[in-house]
């Protein structure tokens, strides 16, 4: 049974976001690696990266690590700070751009 995945793509200001929610495992990596594809490939014309906003994933596991890797040099990473650690070890923040996503802001 695949694990709880969400996936969207959005325009902002003229930037291709591809935004995950969920876990991104085995179950359903290849789901998440055609989305990441088609959002590349999407972009290619322009210069901008694709933000993969990856902000509400909990958890992904290193098949989803090397789907980021295929595509580290046309894409800009938003993660929680739980995840920074997965892309340090991983080298990935060597080659992708790597930001920590901001906390949500509780209404109130």
């Amino acid at each position: 049974m695949p694990t709880s995945l969400t996936l969207d793509t959005v325009r902002r200001d003229g930037k291709l976001v591809l935004i995950a929610a969920g876990e991104i495992d085995l179950s359903n990596v290849d789901t998440f690696t055609r989305a990441l594809t088609t959002a590349v490939t999407e972009s290619a014309g322009s210069k901008a990266r694709v933000t993969v906003d990856l902000s509400e994933v909990e958890y992904l596991d290193s098949a989803a690590v090397n789907a980021l890797f295929a595509h580290a040099e046309h894409i800009h990473l938003v993660v929680r700070p739980l995840l920074i650690r997965v892309f340090t070890v991983s080298g990935l923040n060597e080659l992708a751009t790597i930001e920590t996503a901001q906390p949500k802001q509780n209404p109130g």
